[in-house]
């Protein structure tokens, strides 16, 4: 109940963070490909799912969202400064790729010795270590290469025409 919990608290501050149903579903499209990852390597691994582990996919899903939440608001700025969303999707991807990765990288790095250790308890920290690690690796593909292709199709672009609602990119601007 509470890894449920803590996806639908999520959700709900993307929404309020973005102000946008859309914005908001493309963000949390990182949580599905992040759990990917983290029982791919629980598997590899051959670890089981414990408390530690959901423990993992908790702060996984946090580091997840956060770098869905990079990109996406450097997009929202680039649509406030008049670009197309295929441009500002674009642009994202290339000048938020080192932040993204960063975050990345520094959490997997913090978490590597949990992964490795054989000390006393170890076998606590072990599926925690492993869930974040291996999440993150999908995520962050996600994050780089899905998400600035879907932020078009998302904004109105790519299926019914429709133009993004100024909403969507006036609210988080107020929140800065």
């Amino acid at each position: 109940i509470v890894v449920p919990a803590a996806l639908a608290l999520i959700f709900a501050l993307l929404f309020i963070m973005f102000g946008s149903l859309r914005l908001s579903a493309l963000i949390f499209v990182n949580v599905p490909f992040a759990a990917t990852g983290g029982v791919l390597a629980l598997w590899l691994r051959g670890l089981p799912f414990s408390i530690s582990a959901a423990v993992g996919f908790i702060a996984l899903f946090g580091i997840a969202v956060l770098n869905g939440v990079v990109l996406v608001s450097y997009i929202v700025e680039q649509r406030l400064a008049g670009k197309d969303p295929m441009a500002a999707a674009r642009e994202a991807a290339m000048i938020r790729l080192r932040p993204v990765l960063m975050t990345a990288t520094v959490a997997s790095l913090g978490f590597l010795p949990m992964a490795v250790s054989t000390s006393a308890g170890a076998e606590v920290q072990r599926p925690l270590a492993t869930v974040v690690i291996g999440g993150l690796v999908t995520a962050t593909m996600l994050t780089l290469l899905v998400l600035p292709s879907l932020y078009p199709w998302i904004a109105g672009r790519g299926g019914k025409g429709q133009q993004e609602k100024p909403a969507d990119t006036v609210r988080l601007r107020a929140a800065e």
